[in-house]
């Protein structure tokens, strides 16, 4: 069996990891810091409200699509959220880079 293919078999789900939490923090403070609500965000995406509060509870999966969807309907820059979430799951044990 390849590297590969043992290191994905043996990954946890991300919707169930600390850097999944960590995302859906971020994503969330990147609506409610400007002060808008899941209503106003929902409208922005062309969605119902409901479609907002799937995703910041972890009910729903959200893509890298969905996600600089998400950033750019909140006026974000979707690299910096990236690079926010990239900096604090490195912070995770058993994340830190291999040199």
């Amino acid at each position: 069996m390849s590297q590969l293919v043992s290191r994905f078999q043996l990954m946890t789900k991300s919707a169930f990891t600390g850097a999944y939490a960590s995302l859906l923090e971020i994503l969330v403070a990147a609506r409610k810091d400007p002060g808008v609500m899941q209503v106003e965000l929902a409208l922005r995406l062309g969605g119902p409200q409901p479609f907002v509060s799937y995703f910041e509870r972890g009910e729903r999966r959200i893509d890298v699509v969905e996600f600089i969807a998400f950033a750019e309907a909140l006026g974000a820059d979707p690299e910096a959220l990236f690079s926010e979430l990239r900096r604090r799951t490195m912070r995770e044990p058993g994340n830190e880079p291999s040199h």
